[in-house]
């Protein structure tokens, strides 16, 4: 019985040294997020490539290594933000976060008509106003109406080989985000 509660005890202690240390640590992780490593890494608007060169760290790590990624920081009181990207590849897939990065809208190749990317993230009452006149440069687009003010655009394609390396990076170095 005395060897139960020592032992009871001790994961008692042991749990609650690492609940403070967990607690502790919060504030060091919380300041590293993604939002705040891509706003030292570039601007708003700037498609930044999550994928790095040989022997340097990416801006953010990609989970699976048969995808490259790029990505823009926004923010909707500027106006609206289109997001386009063009070139044949095998698959690619589109995400939006909020600041917090929660994924709030995602689609992919297959939803687009011409099978480029071309998105166009508003909120509700720039949809209204958009509706009014639709602007030409938005005739082929794919609306994402969000209740958000910040986010972040998240392109990510698919690499089946190494061959397909070239003109997958070229299609995601093509990408633009643009305020308008």
């Amino acid at each position: 019985m005395l060897k139960l509660l020592h032992a009871l005890l001790l994961g008692l202690l042991g749990a609650a040294i690492v609940h403070i240390a967990v607690l502790l640590l919060i504030p060091e992780f919380a300041e590293r997020d993604a939002w705040s490593r891509l706003a030292s890494a570039s601007g708003l608007y700037t498609a930044t490539p999550l994928h790095a060169e040989p022997g340097v760290t990416p801006t953010v790590k990609s989970v699976d290594p048969l995808f490259l990624a790029a990505t823009c920081r926004f923010d909707l009181s500027d106006g609206t933000v289109q997001a386009q990207a063009s070139g044949d590849i095998p698959f690619w897939s589109v995400s939006v976060y909020n600041r917090a990065g929660e994924n709030i809208y995602s689609f992919n190749d297959r939803t687009a008509t011409s099978g480029n990317l071309d998105l166009v993230v508003l909120t509700p009452e720039q949809m209204i106003e958009v509706r009014k006149i639709l602007p030409p440069e938005y005739q082929k687009s794919i609306f994402a109406e969000l209740p958000i003010d910040e986010g972040i655009v998240v392109v990510r394609a698919f690499v089946p080989d190494d061959s397909w390396r070239p003109k997958v990076s070229a299609f995601l170095d093509g990408l633009s985000c643009s305020s308008r």
